[in-house]
């Protein structure tokens, strides 16, 4: 019982971060949700072994794992929509464009360079912290940023645009 209580408490504590987790992922809500839930069970089955060390870290890898072999069996080419309209600064609609043009980016990417991204710029782990989650070595961390980077300046080039502006 005090396992249950125990595994309770954790996703309690930390299911609103792994929901987003989950979501930058798989850049829809319904399959976060569903990718969330799946290594959620997976960690419950395994809650003995895993509470003592990062359940997080855990959680994460399964779903990081979960997520390439949905991609696998999916493999159905994703579009980028329409091109982005031009507003000003004050603009309140600015930051959600800004937010659907990077979603829609990062969907155009193979899991492993999304979660890549995922990882290093918006969880900021370091490279180490991420090959160690991810189960690879520093070098392929950095190879895939590298390529996620350069694709994502090809996807969507108002995204650098904007990241000078917010940096001047």
């Amino acid at each position: 019982m005090a396992e249950a209580d125990g595994f309770r408490e954790f996703v309690r504590g930390r299911s609103a971060a792994l929901s987003r987790h989950a979501y930058l992922l798989t850049g829809d809500h319904h399959l976060g949700e569903d990718l969330l839930q799946s290594a959620l069970a997976s960690t419950y089955r395994h809650w003995r072994r895993v509470r003592d060390g990062d359940p997080e870290a855990y959680v994460r890898r399964a779903m990081y794992h979960q997520h390439v072999s949905w991609w696998r069996r999916r493999r159905v080419p994703e579009q980028l929509t329409g091109g982005h309209r031009e507003t000003a600064q004050a603009d309140p609609a600015e930051a959600t464009v800004l937010r659907l043009t990077m979603t829609q980016a990062l969907s155009r990417l193979s899991p492993k360079q999304r979660a890549v991204i995922v990882l290093r710029f918006y969880d900021d782990l370091t490279e180490a912290q991420a090959a160690q989650l991810l189960g690879c070595r520093v070098g392929t961390v950095k190879r895939h940023a590298h390529d996620a980077l350069r694709r994502l300046r090809d996807i969507a080039p108002e995204l650098l645009h904007e990241t000078e502006r917010s940096t001047r």
